[in-house]
Order: C-alpha cells, then structure tokens, then sequence
C-alpha cells in the first residue's frame, strides 16, 4: 500500500526531492517553529484532532460547530464503516508482518469490534479479506526480493529495510493545537514520506491537508524535516483493488493552508460561533450531518 512503484520512484528522485532542495521551505513554516507565528495557535485554551482541521466536507465548516458545540454525534455511514475496517488491515497486516507474529485473516476478524463500526460482517469480509491477502502477499514479495540482494543480512534488519513504515506512529500535536494523541498512517523513516490512507476513489485537493499536517506535526517533535508526503487511495470494485498514488512536495504553500484550516476552525470552537448552513447544492449526502442541517 505505501510500497512505491518503479515510476513513483522514479518521479521521486528526479522531480520531487530535487525541487524540494531547490525551492526548500521557508524556515517560519517547519513544525520545529510551532512556538513562533503563523504556526504558534491563537488559542490555546481549544485542541482539535486532525481529522477536524484538514477535512473540508463542510464548504463553511458548520461540522466543526456542531460537534464540538451542539455535541452532534450522528453514527457513521458505510462509507466511514469501509474506511475504519481497510486502515485496520492495512496497519495491523503491516505490523503483524514486521513482528512476525504470522496473524491470520481470520483471527484479526474474530477481534473486530463490530458495534464500533456500524456495518454487517457480511457485507464487508468478501472486500476486507482481499485487502488483507494483498498487503501480506506484497509485504512477502518485498521481503524475498530484499533478501536476494542482502543475503548475509538477519531478518531483522531485513524487515527493517524491505518495510520500513512506522504505522500508527503515536504523536502529540498539542504545540500546534491539535489533540494530543494523533495517529500517523504511515511514515516511511527511510525516505522520510508522511503518508495517509483514503477509502475512496474521489480525489480531493484537500486530501492533502492530512499528511501535510502530520509532517508539521513530526517536525514539531522530532526536529526532522518532511518535505515529501503522499495521500494513497485504496478502493475494492468488482472484485479488482485499486491503489492510487498522489505524492506531493510539502511546500510553503500548502503549509499555509493547513494553517488557515486550523486557524479557521480553532475560532469557531473557542468563540463558540455557528458560521451557518452551506447552500443545500453545495452539501454532499454522505456527510454525517447532512441530515441535521438539512434533515
């Protein structure tokens, strides 16, 4: 799933990371100056998870003001219900695969908190059990190619290097106003890429908020740079997976809309103001308070 292709390798080393040396971003926008403006918060006293800042499938953002307000909490839909099962899979076949603890399909299944998702088993197992096959049978492929190449290596380091994702890296983003304990899809330590994970096949220019501003975060704390990040678009039609790539430079620009997001949504919470419904052609149905607006 965060494996890059020969092309997005490609894409990587020759256009990517030499315009990110390049061009480079300007020093007042790395994580590490969350205590200095733009990226010092307005309002300390209101922390937000990420999912809240970086989404915007409300055009005037009146989701942030019913649930952290009104404490509107509608339960998710199936599109949200497929979301939390695949990035389950995906995160815990990875880490079971590195750990070698040889977790079946089956058994993971079998822990699945069902009354926490909102969907029927029966509906799903058919897509979940193809995406768990996929994931093991690459991680397997990456394994044994490495292997080839590195033949006096123990499988430790072998692991280490043939999978080299830290998957739901645990990280506090309460220095720039988030919540404190935040989940990273996925950072590939060895080419330092923030990854994050959409169940969908329609792409938005937003989709890019999430890992932007999980970068901002790890710099924030670890004082490393993060200059690539990737949204990856895993769908299941007609019994085929498709997994969809957008890498991306990290630049100035788009730090600077992660941080009008925060900005923006940060004011609505602390002065307690409901910015008003959006025009009803503007909403999409499968927003969970669609019906609370528009109900």
């Amino acid at each position: 799933m965060y494996f890059l292709s020969d092309i997005e390798q490609k894409r990587l080393l020759y256009q990517l990371l030499p315009t990110a040396r390049e061009v480079g971003v300007s020093k007042e926008l790395r994580g590490w100056n969350w205590h200095q403006p733009p990226l010092k918060p307005y309002f300390d006293n209101v922390k937000l998870p990420m999912y809240q800042i970086s989404s915007k499938y409300c055009p005037t953002n009146r989701d942030i003001y019913l649930r952290n307000i009104e404490k509107k909490f509608c339960p998710p839909n199936s599109r949200m219900a497929l979301g939390k099962l695949f990035h389950g899979i995906v995160s815990d076949c990875l880490q079971s695969f590195r750990q070698r603890q040889n977790l079946s399909f089956d058994v993971w299944w079998q822990k699945v908190r069902w009354q926490e998702i909102g969907e029927k088993p029966e509906t799903v197992i058919d897509k979940c059990r193809q995406v768990w096959d996929f994931m093991h049978k690459v991680c397997e492929a990456q394994l044994a190619e490495l292997s080839c190449s590195q033949p006096y290596a123990n499988e430790m380091d072998l692991l280490g290097t043939a999978i080299p994702f830290l998957v739901e890296h645990k990280l506090s983003g309460e220095l720039l106003g988030l919540s404190d304990i935040l989940s990273v899809d996925c950072f590939d330590y060895l080419r330092t890429i923030m990854f994050d994970l959409k169940v969908t096949s329609f792409k938005e220019d937003w989709h890019r908020l999430y890992s932007l501003g999980y970068a901002l975060v790890f710099e924030s704390i670890h004082e490393v740079p993060v200059d690539i990040c990737c949204t990856v678009y895993l769908g299941v039609e007609n019994g085929k997976i498709s997994v969809q790539k957008d890498l991306f430079f990290a630049n100035d620009e788009l730090r600077q809309w992660w941080l009008e997001e925060r900005d923006k949504k940060l004011e609505i919470v602390a002065e307690r103001k409901d910015p008003g419904k959006p025009e009803r052609s503007q909403c999409k149905e499968y927003c969970q308070y669609y019906n609370v607006c528009y109900g």
